[in-house]
Order: structure tokens, then C-alpha cells, then sequence
């Protein structure tokens, strides 16, 4: 924690700040227990809880192959647009600043039909040893 001490006394000295300003600012992004198709969110399995951040670029004109997640994720849309689609049909179109919270094992994929570069830092929350996504075709 000492490594972060400098940085938060800057951060939170009232000479950074403009009067009015709060010193800390928290916006909720999504606080859920469903997905973004309505199922409910499965119960976490037994074992080491691991946690994993990425942050996935998708180029335009791509179509990510068909694929589940057997653990809970959610990301928030950094750049671009990105479609989201099930294999029986549903869909969401995502644009920067907007979040997801992800289908779990259900076929799906992303598509991105926009002419730039899609950018999504998603938070994996699962168990050690399971995999993040598994191609199904």
C-alpha cells in the first residue's frame, strides 16, 4: 500500500480540485444479476476464485467465430461499435461507453460492422483452471 500513498495524496489534496468539485466521484456502470438477454447469472463454481481483465481490440469487418463462456463476464465498450449476437437470433448493439454483461453458456459471437477498430475491457470472474471462452463450430 505505501507504493500508492504518494498518488493518493495527490489525487485527494484539495489543490487538484476546482471548488465544487467532489474529491471522489463513483458512477455505477451496471449492477445486475442477469445478462444482457435476461437469463439469470449462474452461481459460481467451487475452487479458487481467479479473476481476469483483457482488453480486446476487433478489427472492422470482423466476425468473431461462434463461442460460449462457461464463467460470468461483463466489459464496457472503450472504442467503436461492436454487435453482439446469439445463435437463436437475439441481439445488442454496443458503442463506446456502454457496458455488457455477457451471456454464459450460450452461442454467441461479436461482429464488428463499423470502419473502426472495436475496443471492450472485460472482467472475467471464474474459477482457476476454466476457460475464459470455447469455440463451438
Amino acid at each position: 500500500m505505501k507504493k500508492y500513498t504518494p498518488l493518493f495524496l495527490f489525487l485527494f489534496s484539495g489543490s487538484v480540485f476546482s471548488a465544487g468539485d467532489p474529491p471522489v466521484k463513483v458512477e455505477p456502470l451496471v449492477k445486475t444479476t442477469r445478462s444482457w438477454d435476461g437469463a439469470t447469472l449462474p452461481s459460481y463454481d467451487e475452487g479458487q476464485p481467479e479473476i481476469t481483465i483483457l482488453k480486446i481490440t476487433v478489427q472492422p469487418n470482423v466476425e468473431l467465430p461462434w463461442h460460449t463462456h462457461p464463467i460470468i463476464n461483463a466489459g464496457i465498450m472503450t472504442k467503436g461499435t461492436l454487435t453482439v449476437m446469439t445463435k437463436s437470433g437475439e441481439e445488442l448493439e454496443l458503442v463506446a461507453g456502454e457496458t455488457i454483461v455477457e451471456v454464459v453458456d450460450k452461442i454467441h459471437r461479436g461482429i464488428n460492422k463499423g470502419s473502426e477498430p472495436a475496443e471492450i475491457i472485460v472482467f472475467y470472474a471464474g474459477v482457476e483452471k476454466t476457460p475464459l471462452s470455447v469455440k463451438t463450430e
